[in-house]
């Protein structure tokens, strides 16, 4: 009997329509069992939340380790130890020194934080009733000549205010409440999400330590699979997709904590009422990019509105100002320069991966098109050359088609301008 050649056109068609008919099956089956399979993910998922919270501290530490042992350890152990290999001592002593900033950032801003957010928002529930009798007083002055809009705004104003103070006694109050005694009396749950970021902080703690064995049993895969241009080409992306993920992650945080602590001092200034909480929600909400400052600020601005709506106004220039000083100084120092990626498409981004995951797919979504956003471009380019064509895009503006001989774009006007060429009848 012949043996059919893998190298066969019937081959070929053949593994195709095997790898399409399975990839049928398999798609029926995510739609038909979807439930079951996104439980059985979220439940290995809570397995291993201990591996998945070491992976996320280590890439989050990395910088930081490489800078301790870069500037500080290594110098440090060739001076002490000139005579021996101290690079594993300075990547230990990195690696302690960094968890325990870390650890200790994290104790200092939940010390800090949850009591005087806590203690806001239970003056605000107290104060309800006084702060609905100022804006009511206020919009009766200011709309005294309209009643018509002064009766719309005052029953507006009552239903947002009763709103409010719902959500804050039976929402926000109880959660806060359970956090601060949860954390002081150490409930079994509580415990339990302690001891799998502890744990994570170990995982973290083997995974710094052996980054570069990582990498290279990885490579070693690598290559063992692809061939070299297209181990190297996946070398690239991953490289790629590193830098735009962590400068970007990075950076945010870092900018948005120093615009937290900005938004404090200046709040304490200007002697705003809950300066402590509203600086967490601008902090916080900064971390979004684009939105991340509109959806902070509103929240902010109607607290402090119940209160003096003069001091709305001051904290609302305050904002204004405080968000240019970080998107033309602070932000560009921190973050770079652009990502390469247009506004409509930052929004486009924002706008998908907070309908799909919501805060963090808002987060992660502008590094994460990025990386998309250039893996299409490099297609993009990659087939434009195949074919002799160019790869500017300003060559492709305004053109009404692309010569087939020479392989230039034509122009509209050009081509309405140059004379008609004779054909091969008309010269008989």
């Amino acid at each position: 009997m012949k043996r059919i050649s893998s190298k066969s056109e019937y081959f070929k068609w053949g593994l195709t329509a095997f790898l399409v008919v399975a990839a049928s099956i398999l798609f029926y089956m995510i739609l038909q069992h979807g439930g079951v399979i996104a439980r059985a993910l979220a439940e290995l998922a809570r397995i291993l939340s201990p591996i998945i919270w070491g992976l996320v501290i280590a890439y989050l530490l990395w910088p930081l380790t490489k800078f301790f042992e870069r500037e500080l350890f290594r110098p440090l152990a060739k001076k002490l130890l000139p005579k021996r290999d101290g690079s594993r001592l300075a990547r230990a002593l990195s690696i302690v020194l960094s968890i325990v900033l870390a650890l200790l950032l994290i104790g200092v801003l939940l010390w800090l934080i949850i009591p005087q957010v806590y203690s806001s928002v239970e003056s605000i529930v107290s104060n309800a009733s006084d702060y609905y009798s100022t804006v009511s007083e206020w919009i009766g002055r200011f709309f005294e000549d309209y009643p018509e809009v002064e009766q719309v705004l005052l029953e507006a104003t009552g239903n947002v205010s009763d709103s409010l103070i719902d959500w804050a006694r039976t929402a926000v109050l109880p959660y806060l409440s359970t956090m601060v005694s949860n954390v002081s009396t150490g409930i079994f749950t509580v415990l339990k999400g302690i001891l799998n970021v502890l744990i994570g902080f170990v995982v973290a703690c083997y995974i710094l330590a052996n980054v570069e064995l990582f990498g290279a049993k990885s490579k070693k895969i690598l290559y063992s699979i692809f061939s070299i241009p297209h181990a190297e080409n996946v070398l690239k992306a991953v490289r790629f997709t590193d830098g735009a993920f962590n400068g970007f992650i990075t950076g945010k945080i870092i900018d948005s904590l120093i615009i937290g602590v900005l938004c404090y001092l200046g709040c304490l200034v200007l002697k705003m009422p809950y300066a402590m909480l509203v600086s967490v929600i601008v902090g916080v909400t900064n971390i979004i990019p684009v939105f991340g400052p509109f959806i902070g600020a509103i929240p902010s601005a109607m607290l402090i509105l119940i209160v003096s709506p003069i001091k709305c106004l001051i904290f609302v220039a305050f904002i204004i100002v405080l968000q240019q000083i970080d998107g033309n100084i602070i932000g560009p120092k921190i973050l770079g320069s652009s990502i390469g990626v247009n506004g409509f498409w930052i929004m486009f981004s924002i706008l998908l991966g907070g309908g799909l995951f919501g805060v963090i797919g808002m987060v992660l979504a502008v590094p994460m098109f990025a990386v998309v956003y250039a893996g299409v471009g490099k297609l993009v380019e990659s087939g434009l050359k195949r074919r002799g064509l160019q790869t500017e895009t300003a060559a492709y503006l305004k053109i009404d088609a692309i010569d087939p001989e020479t392989k230039r774009p034509v122009r509209a006007e050009a081509a309405e301008a140059a004379p008609e060429k004779p054909s091969a009848k008309d010269g008989k």
